[in-house]
């Protein structure tokens, strides 16, 4: 019966068929060298573990009470050579680990472009990244192409052996945006943006999900991500651009509250400035943006003439989830309207130095002095914008 009653132990192995080693067996090749890290620093820490698991059976078989023929030395205290080996072995073990430990840091830093495609395949020039803003959602994900002008829900695709420039942000809560296959994963917060650099090189579909506990309906973030190939690709995109919706500001917040188990869904065109507003946590209409409030606040504040301006600040948690009870939402006003803002911004950027010509370019002592002449250029430039704050305060 003792020997029969082994093979009750074989049913339970076919439980582990339903384990997925996609971490030791993944089609990306960030995670390739994951992997690779992973399992040489494995195999150095058995160096030690193996022997050591092995010689506490040993003694405790050759030193049992009925062995007779064991050594028995009880004055027995040091020994020169077995401190060597004890001491020095565990010491080259630990100073490889940290070897590897430091350049895998640094060579697998998720913000940190990559720099092959697959071993002995150097990114060149011609490897133009495929750039994709990720949003973390209560309980979705939300993919935005900048470079296509489109987005999706809860799919997500990339081109074969090209690199993957990955931008991701939160809507409310921390998640943690994971690809086993493609690379590590990376948390997602919000008002917080996170990097991540890899590339795919096996065709296929792949899992991936939320690693972070968010509420729930975590079990349901999931989503698919395809490994394509160039025409492939294209084909995917021209499909998703067929879809009748567009994600414009309004349809987001709509988009935004919770919900669980979502189907696959696209958007055929993208607001440009949306993901800006989503990182910034001014999607709303009128609300003033994170960034805008710290330039803001870099520059000293606006002082008692803004305070009529400003309403109690709050981070609207709750009404952004969709909570029934609570305060109202309530925020710091925007000073201009998206608009405004984003023309302001494509007017400093077109000004240059031609614009305001010094005409004496004698030198000048002084920090932070303008160069003759440009002042009244510099007011005149200033005046549209100036009026605007007067008006909006």
């Amino acid at each position: 019966m003792k020997r029969f009653g082994a093979l009750l132990l074989f049913p339970l192995a076919g439980l582990l068929s339903g384990c997925d080693l996609v971490v030791l067996a993944p089609a990306g090749d960030v995670a390739v060298q994951q992997r690779d890290l992973l399992v040489v620093s494995t195999l150095l820490m058995l160096i030690i573990i193996v022997p050591v698991m092995a010689l506490t059976v040993f003694f405790a078989w050759r030193y049992r009470q009925s062995n007779a023929s064991a050594t028995y030395a009880p004055d027995w205290d040091h020994s020169t050579k077995l401190e060597l080996v004890i001491w020095a072995a565990p010491l080259l073990i630990i100073i490889c680990l940290g070897a590897l430990t430091w350049l895998g840091t640094h060579l697998l830093d998720p913000y940190r472009r990559i720099d092959r495609i697959e071993p002995g395949q150097p990114v060149t020039q011609n490897h133009k990244p495929l750039r994709v803003e990720v949003v973390a959602l209560d309980w979705k994900w939300l993919f935005i192409y900048p470079d296509y002008g489109f987005a999706s829900v809860n799919e997500l695709a990339a081109p074969v052996n090209q690199p993957i420039d990955f931008r991701i942000t939160s809507s409310a809560v921390m998640n943690s945006f994971y690809i086993p296959a493609l690379a590590g994963q990376i948390y997602a917060m919000p008002g917080m943006e996170t990097k991540l650099h890899a590339v795919i090189n096996q065709p296929g579909t792949y899992s991936g999900f939320s690693a972070n506990y968010s509420g729930a309906g975590f079990s349901g973030m999931r989503f698919a991500f395809h490994g394509l190939s160039d025409q492939a690709f294209d084909q995917w995109v021209a499909q998703g651009k067929t879809a009748s919706a567009a994600l414009n500001r309004e349809n987001y917040l709509e988009l935004e509250k919770p919900s669980e188990n979502e189907p696959v869904r696209h958007y055929a065109s993208v607001d440009p400035d949306l993901y800006g507003a989503i990182l910034n946590l001014c999607v709303e209409r009128g609300k003033m943006c994170m960034n805008e409030m710290m330039s803001i606040d870099a520059k000293g504040g606006l002082g008692l003439a803004g305070v009529r301006n400003t309403l109690p600040l709050q981070y609207d948690k709750l009404a952004r989830r969709g909570a029934v009870f609570g305060n109202d939402p309530s925020y710091v006003a925007s000073i201009c309207t998206a608009e405004e803002a984003a023309a302001a911004a494509r007017a400093a950027s077109n000004a240059t130095a031609t614009d305001w010509p010094a005409k004496n370019l004698s030198p000048l002592r002084g920090a932070g002095l303008l160069r003759p002449g440009t002042e009244s250029r510099r007011a005149e430039a200033d005046a549209p914008s100036l009026g605007l704050l007067r008006r909006e305060l």
